[in-house]
């Protein structure tokens, strides 16, 4: 049977009953390490601030590696070859990169009582506008994130057989989304902290079984990279010019290297990455989370080969009944489709779709947070109790959920991935406000404000003017953007260039220097810069200090 063509019950079943599985887990988190009540932003929001090494090896790790990753990326290699691998650069460099700030906010946040990364801002800076700035990125930067996981989820429904038109051919993700929805309102992060167990064990048997399995049957790792890059040499009708390339090209190579940087540099900036940091115990548990992380680097290196096996067995994309284009997420579940027994693409299809649930309940409770915190209370109700915070965090942990349904349901998802651009761009442009500020507040928070600004909107120009040939989209086509389009007011600094770079870096770029010229003057003028409520040995502080703030106290 055609991939997509039919339902596929072998499958459907084991999907099915493996995705039951995790929702009575979900519903169960709420009594796990639970405290006598979940009213709390500490314990609904943070899972009580007491996950130890593996709790958190398995929260972060599925946070991080996500539905789309393991749909995404093999797919990006299928479609353009080297390019795909950023990945392994970016995450191997990421965890060195971060391994001291991630402490720092860990002990400013455990002994401030901060659940977000806008909490800190206020509170390094006392400024609610550059506080009420970082939240409303995070947000935005998030919902998209959330999308995408739902693309994820239905490239496998898809593959499966279920691929209606209208909202009949979206109702399977609806149910699973009202479920999802529920066990995240009741458990909170438990849920996601206990599912990512069964994620994980699920995708390391899958991916490990595929890159064993696979080049054994289609005759090597030679002959399959050796077919990839014959047909990745063909060119491409559309754009007159071949797909891609298993070597990296002249012009791409810079596009590459910013890429991966600047992903490095934006991901633990994220509202769901900092969440799994401050949910952890203690700072050796974040430390050894920090050496342990990089095994699933190891396992994305292996997930991206599977796009280079699928180029060698003519895997076709899968049409989306909805929009009549080819849906490219459907690359890897196809592969497993056509590849492997019914039985064992059940278990593969399940892997992938509860590894769109993790990632997606954390990032709508990360983006619950900094409503709750950094716009509700800061805004609108100063005056809340922990209890009504964690209440107006449950329903906006809804609200996150469904706008990110929406995004499904009403735009093209090919669009909705184009999206995921500009939330790596933006989260990107919190990095002086949070990253920097966490070692020193030389930096003044109109600097800071005024490089948010500039850094935003040149960001969001260059991807606005970004197109795509291969889906005909004129705009935020994709984030590879030419040096020769390059324009500063008007001004062509490296005209008729080819040479690709990723816009967040040099948006960042643009955010720092006008932070920093802001800065000087603000300093020559004597500009009050806010008062500082943190202590130098926040910065420090670990889980058995005495003086602690308790957990669950204001």
């Amino acid at each position: 049977m055609t991939p997509g063509s039919g339902l596929e019950w072998t499958q459907l079943s084991i999907f099915v009953v493996l995705f039951l599985v995790v929702t009575v887990l979900g519903f169960m988190a709420a009594r796990w390490k639970a405290a006598a009540s979940l009213d709390h932003l500490d314990e609904w929001g943070l899972g009580g601030r007491k996950f130890g090494a593996w709790v958190t090896w398995f929260l972060v790790g599925g946070d991080l590696y996500t539905a789309y990753t393991f749909v995404a990326v093999p797919a990006l290699v299928f479609g353009a070859g080297a390019l795909g691998f950023y990945a392994l650069p970016y995450t191997v460099i990421l965890y060195p990169l971060v391994f001291l700030p991630v402490l720092r906010m860990w002990s400013v946040s455990r002994s401030r009582g901060y659940v977000t990364p806008a909490d800190f801002v206020r509170g390094r800076f006392g400024s609610p506008t550059l506080a009420f700035l970082i939240a409303i990125t995070g947000i935005v930067a998030t919902m998209p994130y959330i999308a995408l996981q739902l693309a994820g989820l239905e490239a496998v429904l898809r593959t499966m057989g279920l691929n209606g038109s209208g909202i009949v051919g979206h109702l399977p993700l609806l149910i699973a989304f009202v479920i999802l929805a529920l066990y995240t309102y009741q458990s909170g992060l438990r849920a996601p902290a206990l599912i990512a167990f069964v994620k994980d064990i699920l995708i390391y048997l899958v991916i490990l079984v595929a890159v064993f399995y696979l080049p054994a049957k289609l005759g090597g790792w030679s002959h399959i990279i050796d077919t990839s890059a014959a047909k990745l040499a063909q060119v491409n009708p559309k754009t007159h010019k071949p797909a891609g390339s298993v070597l990296l090209t002249g012009s791409n190579q810079l596009q590459y290297i910013t890429l991966a940087l600047g992903s490095a540099l934006a991901l633990f900036l994220y509202p769901h990455s900092i969440t799994g940091v401050l949910a952890s115990r203690g700072r050796q548990v974040i430390k050894r989370n920090m050496m342990a992380l990089p095994a699933y680097s190891f396992l994305l290196g292996l997930l991206a080969l599977l796009g280079y096996v699928a180029l060698s067995v003519g895997v076709k994309p899968i049409t989306n009944a909805a929009t009549g284009n080819a849906d490219s997420n459907t690359v890897v579940p196809v592969l497993f489709d056509t590849q492997f027994p019914s039985w064992f693409a059940g278990i593969a299809f399940a892997a992938i779709g509860i590894g769109a649930l993790v990632p997606a309940a954390i990032m709508s409770i990360a983006a619950a947070n900094l409503w709750t915190r950094n716009i509700y209370k800061e805004y609108l109700h100063r005056s809340a109790t922990p209890r009504q915070e964690a209440k107006q965090a449950k329903i906006a942990s809804l609200v996150v959920k469904f706008g990110a349904v929406a995004i499904i349901l009403f735009i093209d998802p090919q669009f909705s991935i184009d999206l995921q651009l500009i939330g790596g761009v933006l989260i990107l442009q919190t990095l002086p406000s949070v990253a920097i500020a966490l070692y020193t507040r030389w930096l003044h928070r109109w600097g800071l404000i005024a490089g948010w600004v500039v850094g935003m909107a040149w960001g969001v120009i260059m991807l606005y003017g970004i197109p795509n040939p291969n889906t005909g989209h004129a705009h935020f086509g994709g984030s590879a953007l030419s040096l020769g389009s390059l324009s500063i007011f008007g001004w062509h600094p490296f005209p008729g260039s080819a040479l690709q770079i990723y816009p967040g870096f040099v948006a960042l770029v643009a955010n720092l220097v006008v932070a920093v010229i802001v800065t000087v003057i603000a300093r020559s003028m004597k500009v009050f810069n806010g008062l500082d409520t943190t202590e130098p040995t926040d910065y420090h502080a670990d889980e058995h200090d005495k003086g602690l703030r308790p957990i669950g106290v204001h």
